[in-house]
């Protein structure tokens, strides 16, 4: 075999290699490439839960003054006595008069009917009514005085006294609050799931803020849109978060 000959066996040998060598180099770069990917697609979805118990500090109640008359001049006078009464009954109880405000007067016309039930079109009487609110922070005073203000009645006043409504004022800072709370819960979960298969949490990737729920104490109350209690001055408010955190 020439010189010549050998020369070209062996260039075209070391080609060969090289090309080898690279195909394998290639394909362990992609190798390690892929898998990477793989790696940052792990991801696990939990859901983050906080829970505390409040106390409204706010309440809003009303009652309803009703008086009837054939004449309405007698009417508005005797409205205007039971409402004196009334909202002195309210100021000797504790509540300011600066809590107090009162509705327009409403006007009802009631009818004489026949035996047969058709409308005469004469007026038997006039209804007249008058609302009083209360708004105080005092809730248990407010509370107290919903239950005892138809007391009044044995004092000739026809009252009707409305349910009071307990609200929470500072909700949207406790609302920022809540979701860290909720956050947080929702990292110790992916952790202990994580770590049960051998993995670690990485950084978040997403997160959504579900709905807040304000029940009474020791309620199992819950909507897709949200509770939230006015009936009750000691509530719980519960928060949720749903978190997508990598996997590493």
């Amino acid at each position: 075999m020439s010189t010549q000959d050998t020369s070209l066996k062996t260039g075209l040998f070391l080609f060969g290699l090289s090309i080898g060598v690279s195909l394998i180099v290639v394909a362990i770069i992609f190798s390690i490439t892929l898998s990477n990917i793989k790696m940052s697609d792990k991801t696990i979805t939990v859901k983050g839960y906080a829970e505390k118990n409040i106390t409204s500090d706010l309440a809003i109640w009303s009652g309803t003054i009703s008086v009837r008359s054939s004449d309405m001049t007698i009417a508005y006078d005797k409205l205007q006595k039971d409402m004196s009464k009334f909202i002195s009954y309210l100021q000797s109880k504790g509540i300011e008069t600066s809590k107090i405000t009162t509705s327009s007067i409403s006007t009802i016309k009631n009818f004489r009917y026949t035996p047969e039930g058709y409308s005469t079109g004469q007026i038997d009487s006039y209804e007249l009514t008058q609302t009083v609110s209360i708004t105080s922070e005092n809730v248990n005073l407010v509370n107290q005085i919903s239950g005892e203000a138809t007391s009044l009645i044995k004092d000739g006043l026809e009252i009707y006294s409305n349910p009071p409504q307990f609200y929470y004022t500072k909700l949207n800072d406790l609302k920022i609050e809540m979701l860290g709370d909720a956050a947080k819960d929702a990292k110790q979960r992916a952790e202990k799931l994580a770590k049960s298969s051998g993995g670690d949490v990485g950084p978040m990737k997403s997160a959504t803020q579900g709905v807040f729920q304000i029940t009474p104490l020791y309620s199992t109350n819950v909507s897709d849109w949200g509770e939230y209690d006015l009936t009750s001055i000691q509530k719980t408010i519960k928060s949720v978060v749903t978190i997508d955190f990598t996997i590493k």
